[in-house]
């Protein structure tokens, strides 16, 4: 069994002394009350990575700015008047990273079923903003990197070796408990690696997400419908929030 960090690895020649780059992320924040978002622009004021181009108590005024503006992260109220943070993040066709800001609980765990980034209670502190942003950035950096290098491989650690996985022996990844299987080809891998932070590192143009628990190699899949897919035996559902996910 596999444990501990990872690392991406591409098929360029290596460089040495590679200074490791941080880039800044355009935020919005959206909130019914301008109280929080006096809060949020405080917060993000001392963030240096973070520049918070807009706020807004309308999320329809909001939307209408992402369909003009590139937008990298979204600080999102969960309760609001006319639409849920929940269902305005549903609403978007290709969503940028969310932070939820809330002073309820109970919709922590379908939030991360959408992939938010984190969850922030009220009243929250500057430093657990910070967590959240630092959360967000490491992301960031992870989708930018990827933009700018052709990724064939990546390496899981197991102690103080590193095993080689081809990306295109991959079939399909499952979170279970502690630990994300990396099914390939011909074994199977365990990691501690979080499928979230997997997903990051895979290709979007050859791996999709159809499931909280399930990543799937589009070319591996051999038939799908409306709730499941197929990549030979293996039938692998389609969650409910990804149900608008185009496999081909």
């Amino acid at each position: 069994m596999l444990h501990g960090k990872y690392f991406l690895c591409q098929h360029h020649k290596k460089r040495k002394n590679v200074k490791k780059r941080t880039y800044k992320m355009i935020a919005i924040a959206i909130d019914d009350e301008p109280i929080a978002l006096e809060i949020i622009k405080s917060h993000a004021s001392k963030v240096p990575f973070v520049t918070l181009q807009q706020t807004f108590t309308d999320a329809f005024a909001a939307i209408s700015y992402l369909q003009q503006n590139k937008v990298d992260l979204i600080f999102l109220d969960i309760k609001m008047p006319d639409i849920s943070g929940i269902d305005f993040l549903k609403s978007l066709s290709k969503p940028p990273m969310v932070i939820f800001t809330t002073a309820y609980t109970e919709h922590a765990v379908q939030s991360f079923e959408l992939d938010a980034v984190d969850y922030l209670l009220k009243p929250f502190s500057l430093s657990r903003f910070l967590k959240a942003c630092n959360k967000a950035q490491e992301l960031f950096n992870l989708r930018i990197q990827k933009q700018e290098t052709k990724t064939e491989y990546i390496f899981v650690k197991d102690g103080y070796e590193q095993i080689k996985v081809e990306l295109d022996e991959i079939l399909y990844v499952e979170a279970s408990g502690n630990y994300t299987q990396i099914q390939l080809k011909d074994k199977l891998l365990s990691s501690r690696i979080t499928i979230n932070d997997l997903a990051e590192l895979l290709p979007k143009a050859d791996f999709i997400r159809c499931h909280r628990a399930f990543i799937v190699a589009k070319n591996k899949i051999s038939k799908f419908d409306r709730s499941q897919i197929w990549i030979g035996e293996k039938i692998i559902p389609i969650g409910a929030t990804y149900t608008s996910i185009k496999l081909t």
